[in-house]
């Protein structure tokens, strides 16, 4: 694919977990002291962004992370870089463990 010379490609990188509703703040507390600290010291990283949306008992997370390039996910990663990456402490939290994240090429016009 040809990208325009004037549109900067950048990759996004989607990561999604559940928690009990009454565990969102304490979640959220926790995610910015672990991953998205972690994402934020990564060279590369263009940006991290976390939308949660509580539905009845459950809360759902994504981490809407931003990449100038997969080798820069792949210093956050490993190299197997599309399985999602797990703290110890996430099974305090985390209903379940997806394991794998979302990449899309992200087009900034």
């Amino acid at each position: 694919m040809q990208i325009p010379y004037n549109v900067l490609m950048i990759i996004t990188r989607i990561w999604h977990g559940v928690t009990h509703a009454h565990h969102a703040d304490e979640y959220l507390k926790y995610l910015e002291a672990s991953g998205l600290a972690d994402y934020k010291k990564t060279p590369g990283n263009l940006g991290v962004q976390v939308l949660r949306s509580i539905e009845g008992e459950v809360c759902h997370f994504w981490t809407v992370t931003r990449w100038d390039s997969y080798e820069s996910i792949k210093h956050f990663a490993g190299d197997d870089y599309e399985k999602a990456r797990y703290y110890p402490d996430d099974a305090r939290y985390l209903l379940e463990f997806e394991a794998n994240v979302v990449h899309c090429d992200t087009f900034d016009f």
